[in-house]
């Protein structure tokens, strides 16, 4: 949802939050970034930075635009089990998995899900 209205509704200096936001965000330039905010009731704020979508990240890795719009028949790029295993090692700790490797199969799952081929998954 938009920032603006979310924050405003509970009081929260909009401009504070953008100026500390996009600092804490600078070296991430270009990519999307949740991020999860806590409002105290002094109207002050913290707020927690959480890694890119895994989309975002396996467009990114595959070189692609977007996802398929049937992705069981049109496949539209291709992604390796390293890659793979990449991206889960970043969201790790935003992805429920066990391990690493357990990490790496959900994020192959989502690639399979938007039409990315994974190359050299195990079985």
């Amino acid at each position: 949802p938009p920032v603006g209205p979310a924050l405003g509704q509970h009081g929260v200096n909009i401009m504070e939050f953008c100026k500390a936001y996009n600092a804490a965000t600078e070296s991430q330039r270009g990519n999307v970034v949740p991020v999860e905010i806590t409002v105290y009731e002094d109207r002050s704020f913290d707020f927690k930075l959480k890694t890119p979508p895994a989309a975002k990240l396996l467009l990114k890795a595959a070189g692609i635009q977007k996802g398929s719009g049937t992705p069981h028949t049109e496949k539209v790029g291709e992604v390796t089990w390293a890659q793979c295993k990449e991206i889960a090692q970043t969201k790790f700790e935003d992805i429920n998995a066990r391990d690493l490797e357990n990490g790496a199969r959900i994020i192959a799952g989502t690639a399979r899900s938007m039409g990315i081929t994974v190359t050299g998954a195990p079985a």
